[in-house]
């Protein structure tokens, strides 16, 4: 890793649930057509073109994903038209993934939207999900990278139809039910959804209830159900009979999703998206516990488990274990920084 990319950091300003176990797999699955022809190719290539939204990160150094091992923040939004009022809605879901390059090994960090952080672009700490309706994707990016102490070179964001339409297009995903329960729907129908317990095949909307749902456990299990998602959406999507899907996949990716990551560049994903099942993908899940402030309920992070996560990311990234991100800001606790909750 470029010791001068990362030494960049030092000069930039110190200033959200559910697509967390999603966004990679879809990414992946259409990186991989270019296997299938060329125009499949060619479909990839225009999917990515119309989705290419690059933001101004202050000068920072592009990397080269051929050459450098490299990190993408996946942001998850609901932007259903019960919410398209905000302009910047809150995250739904935030996964950072590190991608080494040597041993094509990826590291998915699942980053709880309830985590009490330091936003930096407004000076005090709040819930990280809010980041997102403060500054949009800047400042969520900058949020990630003040939080775990590593630079976010892309970023891809998503919302609730792309997860729909990729599982519909995969023909539904095999999954196994923890318990039976009832779920909203994606409009936010009430009791729309009923799983049973046990393996079933879901649907679109069955698979969003299953990954929404904390009605019986919390946010940690919930993660891990997330996290079973991603196996199954990668098992289908591997699978010879799911090849003829891939034009439907990329159209449901393409139509909801914004990256600042070029064609070019997302090509140097396709020695990963080849493995397959054999795929190195391990999750990182960040400890805490529950907690209120001022009567709001927040996630306070383990700084203990925070320290061991943030060096993990930096050695798989090939950086050194120690903070390169400059110096902390004063406010990063509860009991010394302002909570302020957006009002919607």
């Amino acid at each position: 890793m470029s010791a001068n990319r990362r030494s960049d950091m030092h000069h930039k300003k110190k200033r959200k649930r559910v697509f967390r176990w999603i966004v990679l797999p879809l990414l992946l699955v259409m990186l991989s057509v270019a296997a299938y022809g060329a125009h499949l190719y060619s479909k990839a290539e225009s999917v990515i073109t119309k989705s290419y939204q690059p933001i101004d990160r202050e000068g920072k150094r592009a990397v080269n994903p051929f050459e450098e091992n490299i990190s993408v923040l996946f942001i998850g939004v609901d932007d259903s038209q019960k919410r398209q009022y905000d302009s910047n809605s809150r995250t739904d879901a935030l996964m950072l993934a590190t991608f080494n390059k040597d041993d094509k090994s990826v590291k998915l960090l699942s980053i709880p939207r309830d985590s009490y952080v330091y936003i930096p672009g407004e000076g005090f700490n709040d819930k990280i999900n809010h980041a997102h309706a403060y500054g949009g994707v800047p400042e969520t990016l900058d949020t990630v990278e003040n939080l775990l102490d590593v630079p976010v070179d892309y970023y891809v964001k998503m919302n609730f139809n792309a997860f729909i339409d990729v599982i519909d297009a995969l023909n539904g995903i095999e999954v196994n039910v923890p318990y039976t329960f009832t779920e909203q729907d994606s409009k936010d129908k009430a009791g729309a959804i009923t799983l049973q317990e046990g393996l079933q095949t879901l649907d679109g909307e069955e698979a969003l209830a299953l990954a929404r749902t904390r009605k019986l456990d919390n946010d940690i299990e919930r993660g891990k159900r997330q996290q079973e998602i991603i196996k199954a959406v990668i098992s289908k999507a591997a699978s010879v009979k799911s090849v003829n899907n891939y034009t439907d996949v990329m159209e449901a990716i393409g139509d909801n999703m914004t990256t600042d990551l070029r064609f070019e560049e997302m090509i140097s994903f396709i020695n990963y998206a080849v493995a397959g099942t054999n795929l190195k993908a391990e999750t990182l899940n960040l400890a805490g516990y529950d907690s209120k402030i001022n009567g709001v309920y927040y996630y306070q992070l383990d700084e203990t488990e925070l320290e061991a996560t943030k060096n993990e990311l930096k050695v798989h990234l090939g950086l050194e274990p120690e903070s390169i991100m400059g110096e902390e800001p004063e406010a990063i606790d509860g009991t010394t920084s302002e909570t302020t909750t957006p009002s919607y």
